[in-house]
């Protein structure tokens, strides 16, 4: 698989753009959640948001795996 640079800048600007998006979701429709939500994730451990970052690494990680090879 061989792509250029602008390619990849493409790629990368719509992956971006996609997560703002998602991001922008939560907050929009209901943000009495959104600030819910952001009390309970400054309360939490380090060790939890660590190992809730890492498994949002993997899942990431495996959907991309399988959305790039079908």
């Amino acid at each position: 698989m061989d792509i250029g640079w602008s390619e990849l800048r493409r790629t990368l600007g719509a992956a971006f753009a996609l997560y703002l998006v998602i991001e922008g979701v939560l907050p929009f429709f209901n943000p009495a959640a959104a600030q819910n939500l952001m009390k309970r994730l400054a309360a939490a451990d380090q060790s939890q948001l660590r190992w809730g970052g890492f498994v949002s690494i993997i899942a990431g990680l495996g959907l991309l795996w399988m959305v790039r090879h079908g």
